[in-house]
């Protein structure tokens, strides 16, 4: 019985040996390649697995550049960048469509893009095919105080020379709706920006916005502009409630001093009042003495009554009688 199982044992050990050779020795890829013209030896590719390089994606990298015409590649190159970080395949396709759009990439260039962490090739494909960005609605106010809400739509081409170190999109946007607002901001009033909307377009397209970015300014078109609220009058209203309640505080404050003043003055004339009291208690007393003294006689005291009547007799007639009285 174990005697029969051996030819399936050996048959099994033949098969896994025939996949590991296959796959260490690419033979049906080195096929292809030598059909396509590439030049790479049996050797090399086996050294790729060795070395942890796909063999098939720099295989099909080098196909597609040679039948692109870019001859001038190497598998060094290749295998470089893709132990480099960087994306074989994506480079590879925007040399050929640089090469067909007669566009100077070098691999170089492309390499150093492709690390950066851009997309190369839609980059390419965005040189050739401008992109349009819609920006995020723009508020701005004109001289006359009203506020203006305006939509562009910018169309960008990728600068290649520019991808590494270059600003993105968002800069872009920012520095045209920057121009936006300095446009509108400038604008007398807001008909004006209403009838020559073109205006602010040219305006922005004049400060050179694309400089230091990824991208080329080709067009800014202004898609849209909406009136907002009256910024002028608001402002105003605002300035007149605030100088209102400025001016009611600074007359309650006058007031409460009025007041202060009103009861300092209340409270002075009781205080009066009162010595006036306390002096008026002590007449009787220095009469009294007087009296006794024979520094006052009965004839000193029925004259000095007859003032007072009299005194109080003119009181009495000098106040008012409230008004003619009805018969």
């Amino acid at each position: 019985m174990e005697i029969s199982f051996l030819p399936a044992i050996l048959l099994g050990a033949a098969i896994l040996l025939l996949i590991i050779f296959f796959y260490y020795v690419p033979f049906l890829m080195w096929i292809s390649a030598k059909v396509s013209g590439v030049s790479i030896s049996l050797i090399q590719l086996f050294l790729m697995r060795i070395r942890k390089v796909p063999p098939g994606t720099i295989t099909r990298a080098m196909i597609e550049a040679y039948k692109a015409g870019l001859k001038s590649l190497t598998r060094d190159e290749l295998e470089a960048h893709y132990l480099a970080g960087g994306h074989v395949e994506r480079v590879v396709h925007a040399l050929v469509s640089a090469s067909k759009a007669n566009i100077d990439l070098t691999f170089q260039m492309a390499t150093a893009i492709d690390l950066a962490g851009r997309d190369v090739f839609q980059a390419v494909q965005m040189s050739v095919n401008p992109k349009v960005i819609d920006t995020p609605p723009v508020t701005a106010v004109a001289k006359d105080g009203i506020q203006l809400i305006a939509k562009a739509r910018v169309t960008v081409r990728a600068n290649i020379k520019q991808l590494v170190g270059g600003a993105g999109e968002e800069t872009i946007l920012a520095r045209v709706g920057e121009g936006i607002v300095s446009s509108i901001g400038s604008s007398e009033n807001h008909k004006s920006v209403l009838e020559n909307p073109d205006s602010i377009s040219k305006l922005v397209l004049k400060k050179g916005l694309d400089a230091g970015t990824a991208f080329e300014i080709l067009s800014i078109d202004i898609a849209d502009i909406d009136i907002g609220k009256n910024i002028g009058a608001t402002l105003q209203m605002d300035q007149a409630q605030a100088d209102k309640n400025i001016a009611q505080a600074k007359a309650e404050e006058r007031r409460a001093m009025a007041v202060a003043l009103e009861q300092e003055m209340k409270a002075k004339a009781q205080e009066a009042r009162a010595k006036v009291i306390e002096a008026e208690a002590e007449v009787p007393k220095a009469m009294a003495e007087a009296f006794r003294d024979g520094n006052m006689g009965i004839m000193d005291y029925y004259r000095m009554k007859n003032i007072e009547a009299d005194t109080s007799m003119r009181e009495t007639i000098a106040k008012p009688t409230g008004g003619p009285s009805k018969v």
